[in-house]
C-alpha cells in the first residue's frame, strides 16, 4: 500500500474522517513495512529539526505529540540503526577558585523548593576551547523552569564575567527583593564586586558546601546538555562565532523549542507561560534542623549575618545529628 502522494497524512485522515493515531495503528497492523518507514522517516525530520540534539527519549515523547505511539525502546533501536544516536559528552574543566579570604554565605538553596520563578537562580562558570585558546561562559539560571535568564563569554575569569551575566538577568526578570542567588565558592562570586552587586537588587546569595558540586546540580546540567548538544557538535574557529553560535543555542532553542523531561516535557517558556502567577508572591520557606527550626528565606539570610558577626566565618548549615 503506498502511503506518500500529494496529500500529506494528516490532510488524508481529515478527508477520510479518521485519526492519524487510528491511520498509524491500521498500518502498523497491516502494511508493517510502510509504518517502519513512516516512522523512520518522522524520526529523521525530528533529529534534522533538533539537530541531532535529541536523546531517544525525547523523540519518542515528540513522536507522541505527533500522534504515533511508538516504545521509546524502538526509537532507540531505529535511531542506532540509522546512527541517529546523540553526540557522546566530554569531560570538562573545573573553573572554581575557592581558596579564597572573601566572605562565603549560608547554603539557602540547599532545602528550597521554588514555587514560581524568580525564587531561586543558579550560576556557574565553565570553560570552551577554541580553535588557539580558551574562553569562558557564565550563566544564570531560573530553577523553577530550568530557563537561562543571563549568559556572558569571556576571555577572563575576572568577576566581570558573572556579573555581566547577571546583571542581564536582572535586566530581563526584574525580581522582586528576596531572591535566591545560589553559586558555589568561587572567588568571582565571593568578591566584593558580586556582592555588592546582590544586595544592591535585595537578592540573598548562598553557596554551595564544600567539595559538594551536588548543590548546584541544575547548572551543572545544563552545562553537560550544552557542551554535549552544542559545543562538542562544532568546530569554533572565534569567540564572535562562538557567541553567535550560543545564542542561537539558548535563547531561541534551549528555552524556546528543548522538551524538558523535569518540566513534563515542556519548553522553560511553555512551562513558564503555563504556571499561572500567583495573586500574592509568596517566597518559599526553607526547612532546617531542630536548632534553628522553620525559617523564611529572610529570616535565614538575617541568622546568617548575625553569625557572621560573631566571627564564624561564615554561617554553618545546621547538621541533624547536633543536638
Amino acid at each position: 500500500m503506498p502511503t506518500q502522494s500529494r496529500l500529506g497524512i494528516e490532510p488524508m485522515c481529515r478527508l477520510a474522517q479518521v485519526s492519524r493515531a487510528g491511520f498509524y495503528r491500521f498500518l502498523q497492523q497491516r502494511h508493517p513495512v510502510e509504518e517502519d518507514m513512516e516512522v523512520r522517516n518522522a524520526i529523521h525530520e525530528i533529529v534534522l529539526e533538533h539537530r541531532r540534539r535529541y536523546g531517544y527519549r525525547r523523540v519518542a515523547v515528540e513522536l507522541r505529540h505527533r500522534s504515533m505511539a511508538v516504545n521509546h525502546k524502538r526509537v532507540l533501536r531505529l535511531m542506532r540503526e540509522d546512527n541517529l544516536l546523540g553526540v557522546a559528552p566530554k569531560a570538562f574543566a573545573i573553573t572554581t577558585q575557592s581558596d579564597h579570604d572573601a566572605e562565603v554565605y549560608l547554603n539557602l538553596a540547599r532545602r528550597m523548593k521554588p514555587t514560581a520563578i524568580n525564587q531561586l537562580w543558579v550560576a556557574d562558570i565553565t570553560y570552551i576551547r577554541l580553535r588557539q585558546e580558551f574562553v569562558y561562559l557564565a550563566v544564570v539560571l531560573d530553577v523553577f523552569s530550568r530557563k537561562v535568564v543571563g549568559w556572558e563569554l569571556g576571555r577572563t575569569l575576572t568577576a566581570r564575567l558573572p556579573m555581566l551575566a547577571l546583571e542581564r538577568a536582572i535586566t530581563l526578570r526584574q525580581p522582586a527583593p528576596g531572591l535566591v542567588h545560589h553559586s558555589d565558592r568561587g572567588i568571582q562570586y565571593a568578591s566584593e564586586q558580586y556582592t555588592r552587586l546582590l544586595h544592591n537588587h535585595g537578592i540573598l546569595p548562598s553557596m554551595s558546601r564544600p567539595a559538594n558540586p551536588y548543590d548546584n546540580a541544575f547548572c551543572e546540567s545544563f552545562i553537560k546538555t550544552l557542551k554535549r548538544e552544542q559545543i562538542a557538535a562544532n568546530t569554533y574557529q572565534s569567540i564572535d562565532q562562538l557567541c553567535a553560535h550560543l545564542e542561537e543555542f539558548i535563547d531561541r532553542y534551549y528555552n524556546r523549542l528543548r522538551l524538558h523531561s523535569a518540566l513534563g516535557y515542556k519548553t522553560p517558556e511553555e512551562f513558564e507561560a503555563a504556571c499561572a502567577p500567583p495573586t500574592v508572591s509568596a517566597a518559599p520557606s526553607v526547612s532546617f534542623s531542630k536548632a534553628w527550626g522553620n525559617l523564611s528565606i529572610l529570616e535565614a539570610a538575617q541568622r546568617q549575618a548575625a553569625e557572621s558577626k560573631r566571627g564564624a566565618g561564615f554561617a554553618r548549615l545546621p547538621n541533624p545529628s547536633d543536638r
